[in-house]
């Protein structure tokens, strides 16, 4: 599981970060990154 999670992670910041700068503004994205782990762990936590 912690694999999947690493390469999930890794696909984020690597891949999809860069577009996402190229054509978003300001720091949406990583405001996004951020939003979307928290809830992954909140599910996570009620699970």
């Amino acid at each position: 599981m912690g694999a999947v999670a690493g390469i999930m992670i890794y696909i984020s910041f690597d891949e999809l970060l860069p577009t996402a700068r190229e054509y978003g503004e300001g720091h949406t994205e990583i405001a996004g990154i951020a939003a979307g782990m928290a809830v992954m762990a909140v599910s996570l936590n009620l699970l």
